[in-house]
């Protein structure tokens, strides 16, 4: 059974920093693309970062140059690095794996505000 489970979420000042780890099991995780995406009140599910099983990441304009996503294989944890918070970055962040299938997890709360 295939299981991401996120964690570091909460509620951080704008201008602030926050990491978020998604731990894996049930997938060979240094095979799988991992990603996350975020969901914001009312707005759809959007990308935000991913990284393959040879390191190549992609950014989405908005978060590049504050976020960075890296990934421990012996771990098999994949990690959102965010710093320079702002408002807008208020979401449900999603863990995503992406192995034969799809597999995504329950999502950790990040809240930015003063």
């Amino acid at each position: 059974q295939v299981q991401l489970v996120e964690s570091g979420g909460g509620l951080v000042q704008p201008g602030g920093s926050l990491r978020l780890s998604c731990a894996a099991s049930g997938i060979i995780f240094s095979t799988s693309t991992m990603g996350w995406y975020r969901q914001a009140p009312g707005k759809v599910r959007e990308f935000v970062a991913r990284i393959s099983p040879g390191g190549n990441i992609v950014i989405v304009n908005s978060v590049k140059g504050r976020f960075t996503i890296s990934r421990d294989n012996a771990k098999n944890t994949v990690f959102l690095q965010m710093s320079s918070l702002k408002p807008e970055d208020t979401a449900v962040y999603y863990c995503n794996a992406l192995t034969t299938s799809e597999h995504w997890g329950q999502g950790t709360q990040v809240t930015v505000s003063s």
